[in-house]
């Protein structure tokens, strides 16, 4: 059995994918009817706030860090200056012994 072209099928077919022009005024139609509607997809503003709540995350999560890092410099820094207070108060020790030897011996 062999199939025989069938030219007016074929015509209508052409016809039919050939490639045309948008009408006039397509885009601003389409823009129009955009912007009648007025409401973003559901999802976009899903995505919006999800961006939204990482970048908050993310900031506060950076203020936390901070907030650390500047306390433990803080301690650092306590402990430095109460070392040194021992240090100083035992040398004051020293002299005011010191001192108080050289006082309590005779002068002749």
């Amino acid at each position: 059995m062999e199939f025989e072209p069938n030219e007016e099928f074929e015509w209508e077919l052409r016809q039919a994918l050939q490639r045309r022009p948008a009408p006039p005024r397509l885009k601003s139609k389409l823009m129009e009817r955009r912007r009648a509607r007025g409401s973003k997809p559901i999802s976009v503003i899903w995505q919006r706030l999800a961006a939204s709540i990482v970048l908050v995350a993310a900031l506060a999560g950076g203020v936390a860090w901070r907030n650390r890092e500047e306390q433990r410099k803080d301690e650092a820094a306590r402990q430095q200056v109460l070392t040194a207070l021992r240090i100083t108060a035992h040398a004051l020790n020293q002299m005011n012994a010191q001192l108080a030897a050289h006082s309590h011996v005779p002068q002749e």
